[in-house]
C-alpha cells in the first residue's frame, strides 16, 4: 500500500479488508481479534496511529500517530509469526507513514491457508470479518473454517473407491469432441477415453479424482461421495420473490453433472442477453467479447469456485432486473474492478482446467477481466458479495429489453408465435414457415437445436422447448427441416432413440 493509498482509505470507510485503530496507549486488545478476522477471510490491513470519531453514525478520522514505532512493529511481527499467540504461525508484514510529521504503522495480514486460525489455544477464539467489523465465528462457520484447509487441493484428491465405470460416458465424449471442436491442437486428443482421463487428472491411479467425478461422473456415484451435489437454476418474473406473480416461470431439472448442468445452463443463458450468433459448437467464437461470453465466464466461475462439499449449493436466479450467481464458500481474493488486478485462485483446480481444456474458459486471472466487461457493453456494473458463507455475483440487466424476464427471450420466442400466426409465409423451396423473426431468427434457433442435439443425443422434444425457449410444436417444426435438409437423423424409436447431427 502507498501513501496516496492510505490517504484514500481514510476518506472512504473501515470495511472488510481495512481496519484504523487508535493505539496510543499501546496496542489495543482488539487487535488480536482482527488479526483473526483477516486471517480467516481473504485478509486486510490494520492501521495503527488512526483515531476514529463517530458523530451521529459517520465516521471521519484524525491522525494521532504511535510512540516507539520501531517496537511497536517488532511486537506485532514477533507476536503473529510465532505460535505463542496464534495456533498457526501468520505471516504479516509492516509499512511505516509519516503523515503530518506523526508515524503510522500499517500491517498487512493475508488471508491463511490453514484455517481456522485462532487465538489464546482455543477454538472459540475464533474470530471472522463481515463488512466493517469483527465477529466471533458460530459453530457452522468453524466448520466451514475447517473445509478451507483443502482449498485449491479437494478437488484434486482421489475418491477411493472409483474407477473409469462411475464416468457419464455421453457426457466425456460430448467433452472431447468439444475439445476437438476448440482446442484442434490439444496433445491428448488422439489418446484412449481411459488414457485421456488419466492424461488430464479425471482419473488418479485407478480412482477419479473428485473434481473428475463432479465435472463428468454419473449421477448416482455423485450423489454417493458428494450427497449435496446440485446446481439450481430459476427464473422468476419479478425484481423479488414477493412481487412475482408465481413462485417461478421455469426451473430447470437436475442434471447427471457439472459437464451437463454447464450445457444446459448456457443455452438457458443464451435467452436473456444480446449475442451474435457466430459459427462455431456453441455460437460464439473464443474471440467474442458478447453480453453472453461474460455471463459464460461467470458461470465457469460459479461451477469452479463452489464448495461442493458444503450442505449449500450453488444458486443461479434470473429476476426481471438482473442474474445473480451464488455460489457456497467466499471468494479466495478481494475482487478489484480494475483489469488485471485480480490473482486467479481457484478452488476447484482441476475443474477450471477441464473447462480451459475446452477453451470454455479464460486462462488464470483473466475471467474476472471479462466478467466486468459487462460494465462497458451494459452501462451496469457488475457486483460482487461475498462473506465466510456464500459469493454472489449480480449481472444488472438493461431495462430496455424485451420479454419478461428483460432478456432476449421475447426475441427468440418470435420464431414459436410466427409459426402460429396465419400471416406466416411459406417458402415452397425449403418447406419453412416464416414468420415475423425472419430467417436470421430460425437459423439462430436451429442452431441451438443442434448444438442441444450434440451434447445430449437423447434430449426429449420437451427438453429442447426449455432449453431453446420456444414451444414444442415449434421444435417439431425445425427438426422436421433439419431432418429433409439431412443435418440430423433419427437413430432408433422415438421413445428411446438418439439424434445423431450428420452436418
Amino acid at each position: 500500500m502507498t501513501k496516496d493509498e492510505l490517504l484514500a482509505r481514510l476518506k472512504d470507510i473501515e470495511w472488510n479488508d481495512f481496519e484504523v485503530k487508535e493505539a496510543s496507549g499501546g496496542l489495543p486488545k482488539s487487535m488480536w481479534e482482527t488479526v483473526g478476522a483477516f486471517s480467516n477471510t481473504v485478509g486486510g490491513w490494520i492501521v495503527l496511529g488512526i483515531k476514529e470519531n463517530r458523530i451521529d453514525s459517520v465516521s471521519n478520522y484524525e491522525v494521532v500517530g504511535v510512540d516507539k514505532i520501531e517496537k511497536m512493529e517488532q511486537d506485532v511481527i514477533n507476536t503473529v509469526r510465532s505460535v505463542s499467540k496464534f495456533n498457526v504461525p501468520i505471516p504479516a508484514t509492516a509499512q511505516r507513514f509519516v503523515i503530518d510529521n506523526k508515524d503510522i504503522l500499517a500491517i498487512h495480514i493475508p488471508g491463511s491457508g490453514n484455517k481456522p486460525v485462532y487465538f489464546g489455544n482455543t477454538l472459540t477464539n475464533t474470530y471472522i470479518r463481515v463488512g466493517s467489523g469483527d465477529r466471533k465465528a458460530t459453530d457452522i462457520e468453524i466448520e466451514i473454517l475447517l473445509r478451507e484447509k483443502t482449498f485449491g487441493t479437494k478437488s484434486e484428491m482421489e475418491v477411493e473407491g472409483t474407477s473409469f465405470d462411475d464416468i457419464n460416458q455421453q457426457s466425456l465424449q460430448t467433452y472431447r469432441q468439444r475439445i476437438k471442436d476448440y482446442n484442434p491442437i490439444f496433445r491428448y486428443n488422439d489418446l484412449s477415453d481411459e488414457e485421456f482421463c488419466i492424461k488430464t487428472g479425471i482419473i488418479s491411479r485407478g480412482n477419479l479424482s473428485y473434481g473428475g467425478l463432479l465435472m463428468f461422473g454419473k449421477g448416482e456415484s455423485i450423489q454417493k461421495y458428494i450427497p449435496h451435489f446440485w446446481i439450481d437454476y430459476i427464473e422468476i418474473p419479478g425484481t423479488s420473490y414477493s412481487d412475482a406473480d408465481c413462485r417461478y416461470t421455469y426451473r430447470m431439472s437436475e442434471q447427471e453433472n457439472i459437464w451437463e448442468y454447464f450445457k444446459v445452463l448456457l443455452q438457458r443463458l443464451r435467452l436473456y442477453v444480446d449475442n451474435p450468433f457466430m459459427a462455431g459448437p456453441d455460437g460464439f467464437s473464443p474471440e467474442d467479447n458478447s453480453q453472453l461470453y461474460c455471463l459464460r465466464e461467470g458461470l465457469v466461475n460459479l461451477l469452479a469456485h463452489a464448495d461442493y462439499f458444503s450442505p449449500m449449493h450453488s444458486t443461479i436466479r434470473v429476476f426481471s432486473d438482473r442474474i445473480e450467481f451464488q455460489n457456497p464458500g467466499m471468494f479466495a481474493v478481494q475482487i478489484s474492478d480494475k483489469p488485471g488486478k485480480v490473482k486467479s485462485v481457484p478452488r476447484n483446480p482441476n475443474i477450471i482446467a477441464f473447462f480451459r481444456y475446452a477453451r470454455q474458459g479464460e486462462n488464470a486471472g483473466y475471467g474476472i477481466d471479462k466478467i466486468l466487461r459487462w460494465n462497458k457493453l451494459t452501462g451496469l456494473k457488475v457486483e460482487f458479495d461475498s462473506d465466510i458463507m456464500s459469493s454472489t455475483v449480480t449481472y444488472p440487466l438493461p431495462s430496455n429489453k424485451g420479454g419478461q424476464n428483460g432478456g432476449q427471450k421475447r426475441t427468440d420466442s418470435s420464431t414459436d408465435s410466427a409459426y402460429n400466426q396465419s400471416s406466416a409465409s411459406t417458402d415452397k423451396n425449403q418447406n419453412e414457415v416464416v414468420g415475423k423473426g425472419g430467417q436470421k431468427n430460425s437459423d439462430s434457433t436451429r442452431s441451438r437445436i443442434i448444438e442441444a442435439m450434440r451434447n445430449k443425443p437423447e434430449i426429449s422434444r420437451k427438453e429442447l422447448s426449455a432449453v431453446v425457449g420456444i414451444s414444442q410444436s415449434a421444435i417439431q417444426k425445425h427438426i422436421k427441416y433439419l431432418k429433409g435438409a439431412e443435418v440430423i437423423i433419427r437413430v432408433g424409436s422415438d421413445r428411446k432413440g438418439l439424434w445423431r447431427v450428420i452436418k
